[in-house]
């Protein structure tokens, strides 16, 4: 019986996985609660943001697992890790923490070593010196351990693949992600150790290399794969075929792909398992999309694109069998008259859209909602330089024609939406459903007095809504004036560090 309550409670523990502070008062019931929470409260210490001097303090309980022959080692090279902290954990360790790290994130590493050596001012040539005990006692500490996520930092060039225990540590991991240009010679080195990775994520920032390729041919069962553009280049065929060709290699398993640039092969009518589809252009150019104009994704239940054209969104959309669940898509097609009716004709289990939407196209947008009785969120861009939008008509459509489901809106435009407006339409919303509100006013101001009204401006909007917070109308809210603070279909949770959390 004891067994059986321990193995229940194992269960509910894992599913506060996320919940940190829940976690840490479960470490405070008893002995047994204590043993069991640990573990996983350290499979990744890096999971939420980490200030300053939160780094310092994990970083002084790694170098606590440090080994005395590495201690002795650190001593002869004249570096004095020990002295304060000593000084502050007189006790030993109640649990060899490394040892449960499941998600080795170089990146967090990286940053807390120079956190470090800023504080204590170590040369330079001392850093390369603690960094490989460190990354020593990861691996060689983990020889029963088999890490299950790894994140490489920009610029990464340290043969990690080499050390004693690599081989083993790697040997089964599931997610990996790093820069594109991260040195050939270590991505190939992984790909020999590591067959069974299912997520793969690459930040382009320049160049793309041969390592990459030999990665991705590397896995048996690859499911998910990003490939995100951190600049605003236009990616010729000669960097993306190569690419393409080797993901058609998985076409059976691939589910999830993210490519930040027009396809320039067949991939597409490959991946006959897609579920998501991310297609995001940074620049918009006369470019040729002919052979993706009879593409058939019948899976599909994610598509989230930007400066796709909108005959090829139409066509992507008519071919689905009705699973597509979310729908996010920017600029392209904002004028366009089919779109629309594509997405609410062919899209009976839609919950989440995000959409451009311009005074053409508000009528259309109205039989969507009369049409997507399941949709649960609505994010609407409004981008108008040229003709104003009549967020007047929007929110009356919403107020009278929104399913009863749906509940989460945010609103993003490069002019600010008077009060008087919004008051309207949290006046008109006040019998349905409390809502959950995001605002993005995405204007900025340069000189000292404008930035001073947007402020006061911003203030206003945040008065009105507590307001109709207070009145139950709305539930939950927040004013992003940056854009940036929650992915596209978050209403609670911020967004996590790109490298905390992959």
């Amino acid at each position: 019986m004891s067994t059986l309550v321990e193995d229940v409670l194992r269960l509910i523990l894992e599913e506060l996985k996320y919940d940190r502070i829940s976690l840490h008062s479960c470490i405070l019931v008893n002995k047994t609660w204590c043993k069991m929470t640990v573990p996983i409260l350290w499979k990744n210490p890096g999971q939420n943001l980490l200030n300053d001097n939160s780094k310092n303090l994990l970083f002084n309980i790694i170098i606590l697992h440090l080994s005395n022959e590495s201690r002795n080692f650190l001593k002869k090279q004249e570096i004095d890790l020990f002295k304060d902290i000593i000084e502050s954990y007189k006790h030993p360790l109640l649990f060899n923490y490394i040892r449960y790290w499941r998600y080795l994130n170089i990146h967090l590493l990286k940053s807390m070593i120079v956190s470090i050596k800023n504080i204590k001012n170590f040369d330079k040539t001392e850093i390369p010196i603690i960094r490989n005990e460190i990354f020593n006692l990861f691996i060689n500490n983990n020889r029963n351990t088999k890490f299950l996520r790894l994140c490489f930092p920009q610029q990464f060039d340290y043969q990690l693949h080499r050390i004693s225990g690599a081989e083993h540590c790697f040997s089964k991991l599931e997610s990996f992600r790093c820069y594109a240009n991260t040195n050939k010679y270590i991505l190939e080195g992984l790909a020999g150790i590591s067959k069974s990775i299912k997520k793969l994520i690459f930040d382009i920032m320049y160049s793309i290399n041969s390592g990459i390729i030999k990665l991705i041919e590397a896995q048996n069962n690859l499911k998910e794969v990003h490939f995100i553009d951190h600049t605003i280049n236009l990616r010729d065929e000669s960097f993306s075929r190569p690419l393409e060709e080797s993901l058609i290699k998985h076409a059976n398993t691939i589910q999830y792909l993210r490519i930040d640039w027009k396809p320039n092969t067949e991939i597409l009518s490959y991946l006959v398992n897609l579920i998501s589809l991310d297609i995001n252009l940074s620049l918009v150019r006369d470019i040729n999309w002919n052979h993706l104009e009879k593409l058939s994704l019948p899976l599909l239940k994610f598509l989230r694109t930007q400066k796709v054209p909108s005959r090829i969104l139409s066509n992507i959309i008519e071919n689905t069998k009705g699973y597509l669940t979310e729908i996010s898509i920017l600029y392209e097609g904002i004028n366009d008259k089919k779109l629309i009716p594509t997405i609410y004709h062919n899209c009976p289990n839609l919950k989440y859209l995000k959409l451009s939407l311009s005074v053409r196209n508000i009528i259309e947008f109205e039989n969507l909602l009369n049409n997507c009785q399941l949709l649960n969120g609505l994010v609407v861009d409004i981008y108008d330089h040229i003709i104003k939008f009549d967020w007047d008509k929007l929110f009356k459509i919403l107020s009278k024609s929104s399913p009863i489901s749906l509940i989460k809106f945010k609103f993003s435009s490069n002019r600010i939406i008077s009060l008087e407006t919004l008051k309207l339409f949290f006046d008109n919303w006040k019998n349905r459903n409390p809502m959950f509100l995001h605002i993005i006013p995405m204007y900025c101001f340069t000189r000292a007095e404008q930035r001073k009204q947007k402020q006061e401006e911003l203030q206003q909007l945040e008065n009105l809504i507590k307001e109709y917070k207070v009145k139950e109308i709305i539930k939950r809210y927040y004013v992003d004036s940056h854009g940036s603070a929650f992915e596209d279909f978050e209403w609670i949770q911020r967004r996590s560090d790109a490298y905390i959390e992959f």
